[in-house]
């Protein structure tokens, strides 16, 4: 071989090491899926961030400091989405078992997903203007709102769940893991993008210009999913014939049910879901109120939010891939979560809106790694065809705890808050009394996480039972 041939054979050794080592989801293509097709069917990830920023941060923080919302009702509110979340096992189930003279199976799913989340920003933003109450009709405003976002919470879910799907029913088997993997990456990276625009665009905030970013969205969803859907699904006829033998979803819930050790691990899921997610429709208003951020800044703790989640996904990642049980890596994620919520708690009397924002980003980490490794210790029970009723109920856990835990912490807020301003709690106590009792109470339900995942972090499953090196996603609830 001459000089120069091996310099060049080298050189591109060199390159594909980097590629391996930096671009770690180029290898999720495949002959069936090609890397263009995929990002471009991961963009309905991108329109599913975009809807959970407006919900749990531009429009919660807007609702309660701006337009005078009552912290309880706004939480109520983006809760409601969560209703639908319980609902995933059963529309995956459905989309499974689709009988269509068609042959698609997913795309009716993900289409009808995106017309209820584009009519659900569409109007919501007119809801708005009637819940502040200067029109008259507020009880108008709230039913009108609270449609809405049980509108796009329902559609997300839908979208999300059938989207997912169809990706791993494009993906060759021994793909999948990475296909997922990058479809929650771009989940993150919607998240991300959408703060950073919604708060460059929110700098000067009028309604009028709330208004316009709202609907914007809902157009911009509907193009993404769009998008994303073109010509992805062959049609396959045989696989929704009528006729066509299908399984009940009660006898496969029976048995996830009488499998040992499956009920301590969703109560440790419950109740980390819980304690991660009781402060999200109240970081927000608590930065504006508190440490008097703008909607802008306060808009961009969602990117940050973000990033400290996508590198808890990352941690995760790279630490099952090389055997990591994930039980004690869920644990170190609590663990996490409770320095994270001691930072927001001392960003008050300290006056630091930078110890704020750590606290944002070590909320999230711990939230993601958490998330992914309960998640992956769930996939060790899965036996045949029953993974997912059994992803099903850890994201129907997972979403009922947080639900309840969001509209938990909003009252609370409102009543120790309201308490404390009126003098009923002494002198000492003020206004931020409200947030205080209810970081508090999330790191107390951590320290109970801890007390239900520890035994399970010593079991040592029999070979073959344990979760599998390959790290993958197979339904990761948003």
């Amino acid at each position: 071989m001459k000089p120069r041939d091996a310099h060049n054979a080298k050189w591109a050794d060199l390159w594909t090491n980097v590629g391996t080592k930096f671009l770690p989801f180029a290898d999720a293509a495949s002959d069936t899926l090609p890397l263009g097709r995929l990002l471009r069917l991961s963009l309905f990830q991108v329109s599913v961030g975009m809807a959970l920023v407006l919900l749990t941060g531009t429009i919660n923080r807007v609702m309660i400091v701006e337009l005078g919302v009552s912290a309880t009702l706004v939480a109520l509110m983006v809760s409601l989405p969560l209703v639908f979340a319980p609902l995933r096992a059963l529309i995956g189930h459905k989309s499974d078992t689709h009988r269509s003279v068609l042959g698609w199976r997913r795309t009716p799913y993900i289409w009808f997903g995106s017309l209820l989340q584009f009519g659900g920003l569409a109007f919501m933003p007119f809801a708005l203007v009637l819940l502040s109450g200067d029109y008259g009709f507020v009880w108008l405003g709230q039913a009108t709102a609270a449609l809405a976002f049980l509108l796009v919470g329902a559609g997300l879910h839908t979208t999300q769940t059938a989207g997912l799907a169809l990706a791993t029913d494009n993906a060759p088997e021994e793909a999948r893991p990475r296909v997922v993997a990058l479809l929650y990456v771009m989940l993150l990276v919607g998240m991300a993008a959408s703060a950073i625009i919604f708060g460059l665009l929110l700098a000067d905030f009028t309604h009028l210009k709330l208004i316009r970013v709202i609907q914007g969205a809902a157009a911009a969803t509907i193009l993404l999913n769009m998008l994303a859907l073109w010509k992805q699904e062959a049609r396959n006829p045989a696989l929704t014939a009528s006729d066509r033998t299908r399984p009940s979803f009660l006898e496969s819930w029976r048995r996830l049910t009488n499998q040992p050790r499956a009920k301590r691990l969703l109560i440790a899921v419950g109740l980390g879901a819980a304690a991660f997610s009781m402060q999200d429709v109240l970081l927000e208003p608590y930065g504006g109120e508190i440490l008097s951020l703008s909607v802008s800044q306060t808009t961009l703790l969602t990117a940050i939010f973000a990033a400290g989640s996508l590198a808890g996904f990352a941690v995760a990642a790279r630490r099952l891939m090389r055997g990591g049980e994930p039980h004690r890596l869920a644990g170190i994620g609590a663990v996490v979560g409770v320095f994270a919520f001691s930072a927001v708690i001392f960003a008050e009397p300290l006056s630091s809106p930078l110890l704020f924002r750590i606290g944002a980003a070590l909320i999230g980490f711990g939230g993601g790694l958490f998330s992914v490794c309960t998640l992956t210790a769930v996939m060790a029970f899965a036996k045949d065809n029953d993974s997912g009723i059994l992803l099903g109920a850890w994201g129907a856990v997972q979403a009922s705890a947080a639900g309840a835990a969001i509209a938990f912490g909003g009252a609370m807020r409102d009543i120790v808050g309201g308490l404390a301003s009126s003098g009923a709690l002494g002198p000492a106590l003020t206004a931020v009394s409200g947030y205080s009792v209810v970081y508090h109470i999330e790191i107390l339900l951590l320290f109970l996480t801890l007390v239900a995942i520890g035994p399970l972090a010593r079991y040592a499953p029999p070979p073959g039972e344990g979760p599998q090196k390959q790290f993958g996603l197979a339904a990761f609830p948003g």
